[in-house]
């Protein structure tokens, strides 16, 4: 597992984390979290839940661009991937946390 986890705290008090790539490159942003100790379930979830194919729902956005979403067992959004320009670099950007 070559990325990390960065965990920042809004100013309205509620929790976010990113997922970074070994070369810094944000990979995967999650949703809001009302909690310190939700944000840090969100990322065991993402621990857990990544190696598993089926967790990522991959999608093309109305402007034609690509992302995907990480998905939990219980089919909830935990984080979402930043925009990326072909259906290719997607496949890379899901595949470069685990090199």
């Amino acid at each position: 597992m070559a990325g990390w986890f960065e965990l920042s705290k809004s100013s309205d008090n509620q929790f976010r984390f990113v997922l970074k790539a070994g070369n810094g490159e944000t990979i995967l942003t999650s949703e809001l979290y009302t909690s310190k100790a939700s944000a840090e379930k969100g990322i065991a979830s993402v621990r857990s839940n990544s190696p598993q194919e089926e967790r990522y729902e991959k999608k093309t956005a109305s402007n034609g661009k690509f992302y995907f979403n990480l998905k939990a067992a219980n089919h909830q959004i935990i984080g979402s991937s930043q925009m990326y320009a072909t259906a290719q670099s997607r496949e890379t950007g899901i595949e470069v946390y685990w090199q």
